[in-house]
């Protein structure tokens, strides 16, 4: 009986070891980054300017677990469109730090505020919410309205929430949860993107970049906590207050995305009848850089001219 308590301990103690003993994001670990880095009210965010000092300002927001680097492929396209172009690494990701507790709406939408107050970033934004970054956009376009020029969504989470399965029963459980988010998650990621590795992209070594998320302590637990966040709350009321007051909205999607179906198409239809979508046919979840060009394309052709 002992040796039998003896190997459930070692069971349970593993991931919570291993978790402790993974790199901390500190200045040494920094030390490869490019870009800048601002003490907020949370901890330290990391970001880059693209372009020029002076023009019409785009915000990207990338999503749950690739940071701005995901970006890579598309902000000289973006600049070359007339824009000055910010990339940051949400709070848990990329060379951000990794602070402890909920990460719901008010936590990133507080990051996105605080950053753009720091860098003294006015009105008249364009956001590109990517995957959970449509969320965190479009939660920061119901927040400040006044703020934001045009909304574009690609593969924007927030349609609806995942009932049911391994991932429901860890967002739902506490504790048990916990522990088996460190003790199956890194495997389950790192076999979805070692299963992507031969796909095209714009970004060069985006798996290696990929992966070394993985080293970094905290990295599990932000994941875990933006999905009992805000990738589980209902964003129907911002959808809708947003088609209210008219902010222009392009959707790009997926067309074979297997994380954010392209059935939400329709969710997101129904809550605002005047958003443009488009479908890109073959794109899987990471059409920011497998489908870069296409992206690209259909941001083009919908953009406001920019002015400053």
């Amino acid at each position: 009986m002992i040796w039998l308590l003896l190997v459930l301990a070692l069971i349970i103690a593993t991931p919570l070891v291993i978790e402790q003993r993974r790199r901390v994001m500190n200045d040494t670990a920094r030390g490869s980054a490019t870009g800048s880095f601002v003490e907020l009210s949370q901890g330290v965010t990391h970001f880059e300017w693209h372009g020029p000092a002076r023009g019409p300002v785009l915000v990207c927001v990338h999503g749950l677990t690739t940071p701005s680097f995901v970006w890579r492929g598309m902000s000289r396209a973006l600049v070359l469109m007339g824009y000055r172009v910010l990339t940051y690494d949400l709070y848990g990701r990329g060379f951000s730090s990794k602070p402890k507790g909920p990460q719901d709406r008010a936590f990133f939408v507080n990051q996105l505020a605080e950053l753009l107050a720091h860098e003294g970033v006015g009105d008249d934004l364009t956001l590109v919410g990517y995957s959970m970054g449509g969320a965190i956009s479009t939660c920061f376009t119901q927040a400040y309205p006044d703020r934001v020029h045009q909304l574009v969504l690609v593969a924007p989470a927030g349609m609806r929430i995942p009932d049911g399965g391994i991932i429901g029963f860890i967002r739902d459980t506490p504790l048990i949860g916990d522990w088996l988010a460190l003790a199956l998650y890194p495997r389950q990621l790192k076999r979805g993107i070692l299963a992507e590795q031969n796909l095209p992209t714009s970004v060069p070594r985006i798996t290696d970049l990929q992966l070394r998320e993985l080293e970094f302590k905290g990295f599990v637990p932000a994941v875990l906590a933006s999905l009992r966040g805000i990738l589980n709350e209902n964003l129907a009321p911002d959808h809708k207050t947003i088609a209210t007051r008219g902010t222009p909205v392009l959707a790009i999607w997926g067309g074979a995305d297997a994380v954010i179906h392209p059935s939400s198409i329709g969710t997101l239809a129904e809550w605002n009848r005047d958003a443009r979508h488009e479908l890109i046919d073959g794109a899987g979840h990471g059409l920011t850089y497998t489908h870069t060009n296409d992206v690209l394309r259909l941001m083009r052709s919908w953009l406001k001219p920019p002015t400053v």
